[in-house]
């Protein structure tokens, strides 16, 4: 494959730093994001030391269509990769987030994927080529106990990566969306609570036990990152495990993701099953 010009936002950390380091490694060109690029490439100087270059971004800001644009340009005027891996986890009752934090919520993993989608669409539609690559969660397909806020978002990230695969086909540029379950990353460890701490009445419910989970699970989820970040490239790229593949829309990972998606699909097809003869019962009467 010839070498491609990649960016990739949150990269200073998880699968951000993996899959920039992984690009780099395969030929390609990337422009790494990050809030702190300075620290990002003190943590993480193989990004520099293998050619990739950081910008920084915070995806969060309103110029943020326009940074990403003008770091494109600066860089040949091209782009065939961005990942979209910026953004974070707010945890809790839906009860107890302010409106505040769930505008933030939405902010970083809403608005911030538009925002840089908005930067390089025209310069995809204008080569009539291009990736955009979402990387979602298992939670943007399943929504749990305590992830009201952070499933709405992911929801929202799917939503928008099925209508972009529609509306972006006669450009040839394809989406994916990448729905990951638990993997050995710093995401888990780095999760947001309420300001306003869980309301009692929600002590010793599903709840508060599924936040003890959270709080505990960091170092024990079942995925390696490194497995993770490999299969996306391959799915990305048309290689490996991944080759001769169609380009669907989704790409779930892990062993916990896997079967959570299933199991939902069969709870989907039970209801709609037994909604049938109601949902078809509502056309007009022949006239």
């Amino acid at each position: 494959m010839s070498p491609q010009v990649w960016l990739i936002t949150g990269a200073s950390s998880g699968f951000g730093a993996l899959l920039a380091e992984g690009a780099l490694k395969a030929g390609h060109h990337v422009i790494a994001t990050a809030r702190n690029p300075t620290k990002a490439a003190q943590d993480y100087p193989q990004i520099v030391s293998l050619g990739g270059k950081w910008l920084q971004l915070d995806v969060t800001e309103t110029d943020t269509k326009e940074k990403v644009e003008k770091a494109v340009m600066e860089n040949g005027g091209y782009i065939d990769v961005v990942i979209n891996n910026a953004g974070y986890g707010l945890l809790g009752s839906i009860e107890d987030i302010s409106g505040e934090e769930l505008h933030t919520q939405f902010n970083a993993n809403v608005y911030g994927v538009i925002r840089v989608i908005k930067g390089v669409l025209p310069l995809m539609r204008g080569q009539r080529s291009g990736t955009i690559v979402n990387i979602s969660s298992i939670a943007g397909f399943v929504a749990g106990p305590s992830t009201a806020a952070y499933s709405m978002s992911k929801f929202a990230v799917e939503a928008l990566a099925e209508s972009l695969s529609a509306e972006l086909s006669a450009f040839n540029i394809r989406v994916l969306v990448v729905e990951p379950g638990a993997f050995r990353t710093s995401f888990i460890g780095s999760h947001k609570l309420p300001a306003a701490g869980l309301n009692k009445d929600y002590e010793d419910t599903i709840l508060a036990r599924t936040i003890h989970i959270w709080d505990t699970l960091a170092g024990k989820q079942p995925g390696d990152p490194v497995k993770a970040v490999s299969r996306m490239l391959e799915v990305i790229q048309g290689t490996g495990l991944a080759a001769g593949t169609p380009h669907f829309l989704r790409l779930p990972l892990g062993t916990d993701c896997f079967p959570r998606m299933q199991a939902k699909l069969q709870l989907v097809q039970q209801n709609l099953d037994a909604m049938k003869e109601i949902s078809l019962s509502t056309a007009v009467d022949s006239e």
